[in-house]
C-alpha cells in the first residue's frame, strides 16, 4: 500500500515493523530467504535487507512495470535480491529455478495481497475510480480486462462478480444497468462505470459505506486477476515450501480473502486425532503452529498515518517440525 507525490509512487507498506518482526525469527541466520510473494515496490522486501543482513529475498510479482521498479529501488543490495515475474501460485516453480527443494527450501513467505500501491496509484492502470482511465485493472499484461469483463459477462455473471466480490447490496441491479447501458455503447473508461453506479445505486445507499463505485471496481479487479482461486492455490504451496522454523505471513484486505488464509492455517496446526483419544499418536502432531491469536490489525495510529491499513488483517504460521502428514498442496486447499 502507498502514499504518492505526483506521478511517482512512495511505497508506504502496512504494518511494516510489525510483518518485519514476524518475519525476523525465522531470518536470523546466515543464507536465510525469503520469498515475497507480493513484491510490488518493495517495500516489504527493503525493510528485510536493511535490517536483516543475513538474509535474500526472492520477489515475485506479475507486473512487469512494478518489477522494474522495485529492481531499481534494491538493485543497492546486489545478489541478496531476485526478482521474478510470475503468479505467486507459482511460488513453488519459482523456489526451484531457484535451485532451492519445493518441500521446505525458503526459511519465509510473504503475502500482503489485494492491488498493490502503483498499480492504484497510476491511473492509467485503471484500478482507481477517482479518475477517468481506461477500464484494465490487469496485475499483470495478459489476460482479459475489466472492460472485457463488462462488456462480455451475461448480466447473472456480472451480478455474482459483483455480490461475491464485492459484497454489493446493488449487485442485479447494477449488472442489468450495465448489461443495458452495454447496448448503446461499449464500456472503455472508468468515469462512464462510475456515472452509471451513481446513477444506479440510491443516494441513501450512497451515503454509507464510502465511495459508490469502491465495491464495484473491487470486485472487477478481483475478478480480472482471478485472485481467489491464485491464492486458494498459492496458500498451502507456501505453507508446504517453509522448512522447519520457517513462517508464513499474509496481509489480506477483504474477508474472502481473511477466511482462506485461516482455513489453511487451520487445516496446518489441526490436531488429526480423536477427541476422546488419552495421548497423542507418535506422527500424529501437527507440523504447524500459529504465531498469531486470531488476525491482527492496524492501530488507530496507523491507520490514521495510512487509511489504506484500515481493513487489514495479519496472520502468522509456522513450520515446527517435518511434515508427517501428506503435502497441504496435494488438493485444492481451503475453500
Amino acid at each position: 500500500m502507498s502514499e504518492t507525490g505526483g506521478r511517482s509512487p512512495r511505497h508506504v507498506p502496512v504494518l511494516l515493523d510489525r510483518v518485519v518482526a514476524l518475519l525476523a525469527p525465522a531470518l536470523d541466520h546466515d543464507g536465510a530467504v525469503l520469498v515475497d510473494c507480493t513484491l510490488g515496490l518493495g517495500g516489504h522486501s527493503e525493510a528485510v535487507l536493511e535490517r536483516l543482513p543475513q538474509a535474500r529475498v526472492i520477489g515475485i510479482d506479475r507486473d512487469p512495470q512494478a518489477l522494474a521498479m522495485s529492481r531499481e529501488r534494491l538493485a543497492p543490495y546486489g545478489d541478496r535480491f531476485t526478482g521474478v515475474q510470475a503468479v505467486y501460485d507459482e511460488i513453488a516453480d519459482v523456489v526451484a529455478d531457484q535451485g532451492l527443494p519445493r518441500d521446505g527450501g525458503v526459511d519465509a513467505v510473504l503475502f500482503d495481497l489485494g492491488v498493490s500501491s502503483m498499480q492504484l496509484d497510476l491511473p492509467e492502470r485503471g484500478f482507481a475510480y477517482a479518475v477517468d482511465a481506461p477500464l484494465d485493472m490487469r496485475m499483470g499484461d495478459t489476460g482479459p480486462t475489466a472492460a472485457d469483463v463488462l462488456n462480455t459477462y451475461s448480466a447473472a455473471d456480472l451480478a455474482r462478480v459483483l455480490r461475491d466480490y464485492g459484497e454489493e447490496k446493488m449487485a442485479r441491479r447494477i449488472a442489468d444497468a450495465v448489461v443495458r447501458e452495454r447496448q448503446v455503447e461499449p464500456f472503455s473508461s472508468s468515469a462512464r462505470l462510475v456515472e452509471l453506479l451513481y446513477d444506479v445505486i440510491p443516494a441513501p445507499a450512497r451515503r454509507t459505506g464510502g465511495h459508490p463505485a469502491k465495491r464495484t471496481f473491487q470486485a472487477l479487479r478481483m475478478e480480472v486477476n482471478d485472485e481467489l482461486r491464485v491464492l486458494q492455490r498459492a496458500m498451502p504451496a507456501a505453507v508446504d515450501v517453509i522448512g522447519v522454523g520457517g513462517r508464513v505471513v499474509v496481509e489480506s484486505y477483504h474477508s474472502l480473502e481473511d477466511r482462506l488464509v485461516k482455513r489453511t492455517f487451520a487445516a496446518a496446526t489441526r490436531l488429526d486425532v480423536p477427541d476422546d483419544l488419552p495421548f497423542v499418536p507418535e506422527g500424529a502432531e501437527p507440523s504447524y503452529r500459529l504465531v498469531t491469536r486470531g488476525a491482527e490489525q492496524a492501530t488507530p495510529s496507523e491507520v490514521e498515518e495510512n487509511p489504506r491499513a484500515a481493513s487489514v488483517r495479519l496472520r502468522a504460521i509456522e513450520r515446527i517440525r517435518a511434515n508427517t502428514r501428506p503435502s497441504t498442496s496435494s488438493g485444492k486447499g481451503a475453500e
